[in-house]
């Protein structure tokens, strides 16, 4: 599964996940009063009306907060509005629950006492039946217990309000970061690119100078270095283009690499390399190395004087450990040196953050450099 699809993926659930709550919400919201509500033989529709009447300002409520007042006001940095504005939505809303159950919720005057005696005197009367008035404290469908109306509206609201604040703060926090991690990573991808497109001219340009001093010497093994040239371009071409590449494919590139110099130089040329037959079946970023070989080529090389380059890998089971030696001639290298270990070093950073070791010694005419990389 690439990465590309699994970032769609994760993007994709978190942009459900804000509907998701919402709406649950609202549907435990109104639902509260059939699973909560205490009936006795069956449901009281008029008092879960009532409730949903209420539920429903509610909704509008939030509704205006979500799409109006958080997009156009607080998000455009307009707070002092938007604080001002809510305020008067709650004391708004508040007022009219206020006025509404207050009407509701008024008690009944008792009927006068010529009424009451009839009642009476109907009661006496056999075969006639008839249910008193509920009292006082049973009457009114909207009475929630010792909580008014308003109050319960004006707790629900500022918590409404607040959590829609919150989600809506945290859901732009996490597309934020999202958007901002996907930045960085087409940055560095860029940045790799831009390293590994550097690379190429600069190898293809040493190794045709190195040709070229071949054509007038030996033209058999000029021909011979093209081929091998043909077989670094396609790696440096297509291999090097994906993140990864397979150890084997680079081992090999070295050693066309250091093949395609031994058609260079003299015998009076020490050249060892120490690479396991064995090479793990895993994976690193292309052309690592590139940037070594040339240096040590083109700074460990005299015609005049004894040269040696010295080549070696091995590997653990999480590790991979390359060091190249060679003899410093620096000093007789009148062009500059190129892009070399500040490359790698670009690269290894990107790649690795920490987790890498490069270190570079150059001691008593020795020019050492020592790798370790993860696997």
């Amino acid at each position: 599964m690439s990465k590309n699809y699994k970032d769609k993926a994760f993007a994709k659930r978190i942009g459900l996940f804000e509907p998701f709550i919402i709406i649950t919400f609202w549907v435990v919201l109104f639902a509260s009063p059939l699973l909560f509500g205490q009936f006795e033989e069956e449901i009281d529709w008029v008092h879960v009306l009532d409730i949903w009447k209420n539920h429903l300002v509610l909704l509008l409520l939030f509704l205006a907060h979500r799409f109006v007042l958080m997009p156009l006001l607080f998000f455009k940095g307009k707070k002092i509005m938007y604080f001002s504005v809510v305020f008067l939505l709650i004391l708004a809303g508040t007022t009219m629950m206020y006025l509404i159950n207050d009407k509701q919720d008024a008690p009944r005057l008792p009927p006068p006492p010529d009424r009451i005696e009839r009642q009476a005197g109907d009661l006496r009367e056999p075969g006639f039946e008839r249910e008193l008035p509920p009292p006082l404290e049973r009457r009114g469908r909207n009475n929630q217990g010792p909580i008014p109306a308003y109050a319960n509206f004006l707790m629900l609201s500022i918590l409404l309000l607040g959590f829609d604040a919150g989600l809506q703060l945290s859901m732009r926090w996490a597309n934020l970061e999202q958007e901002k991690f996907r930045l960085q990573k087409e940055n560095v991808e860029n940045q790799l690119a831009f390293l590994r497109n550097q690379i190429s001219p600069h190898f293809f340009m040493n190794t045709l100078n190195n040709i070229h001093a071949l054509v007038d010497i030996d033209s058999e093994e000029a021909k011979e270095s093209i081929i091998k040239l043909s077989n670094l371009m396609r790696h440096l071409l297509y291999d090097s283009e994906e993140k990864k590449t397979a150890i084997s494919k680079e081992v090999g590139f070295i050693q066309s690499y250091i093949e395609l110099m031994r058609l260079r130089f003299t015998d009076k040329v020490v050249i060892n390399v120490d690479i396991p037959t064995v090479i793990p079946d895993k994976s690193i970023p292309p052309l690592l190395f590139t940037s070594l070989l040339e240096n040590a080529f083109k700074h460990g090389i005299s015609y005049d004087k004894e040269s040696f380059v010295h080549i070696a890998m091995s590997f653990t089971d999480s590790r991979l450990n390359f060091m190249i030696e060679n003899s410093d001639h620096s000093k007789n290298v009148e062009e500059p040196s190129g892009i070399g270990i500040e490359n790698i070093k670009k690269r290894l950073q990107l790649l690795y953050d920490k987790a890498y070791d490069l270190d570079i010694f150059n001691i008593d005419g020795k020019y050492m450099v020592t790798l370790n990389i993860p696997l």
